[in-house]
């Protein structure tokens, strides 16, 4: 991705509006939990997937990875309804941070890269794909490579 954080934050935004779900089933988030393991385990990726809707989790693997880490990008997603690296790339952006200036608790949510959004159209954000263990860029990019190949078929 581009190092100019303004070309950033428009690439991730073009992704977002890019990337949206027809539908969200329970057979769709196994298909692309499946697809994102296979992904990190033909790469040897040390990640952790996580897959949900609304509060209810529809798919998780470990291969490694911090659960804590992902708890706190859905929370950025659900909280901003955006990818916790866009959140993250618009605060750097203007010399801040996720915290308690924006009334939120930096041990609760991170808006590092490798949550992005579920949205449908006319529904908005209904739930998050997360990837993490990687640097953040790379998590993100992770997500993205797996949901551009999902919605391909």
């Amino acid at each position: 991705m581009s190092e100019d954080p303004q070309k950033l934050i428009a690439t991730i935004e073009e992704q977002e509006r890019r990337l949206v779900f027809g539908t969200f089933t329970e057979a769709d988030a196994f298909a692309l939990g499946c697809l994102l393991v296979d992904l990190a385990t033909s790469r040897a990726l040390p990640v952790a997937v996580d897959i949900r809707r609304g509060t209810q989790q529809l798919f998780h693997a470990a291969v490694a990875g911090n659960d804590a880490w992902i708890e706190r990008k859905v929370r950025v997603v659900y909280r901003f309804g955006a990818s916790s690296y866009l959140v993250g790339r618009r605060l750097a952006a203007k010399g801040r941070h996720l915290d308690a200036s924006q009334g939120l608790d930096p041990a609760r949510y991170a808006a590092h890269g490798g949550a992005f959004p579920v949205r449908i159209p006319g529904a908005g954000v209904i739930g998050v794909v997360t990837v993490s263990g990687l640097p953040q860029a790379d998590d993100h990019a992770l997500v993205v490579e797996a949901i551009e190949t999902f919605l391909a078929t």
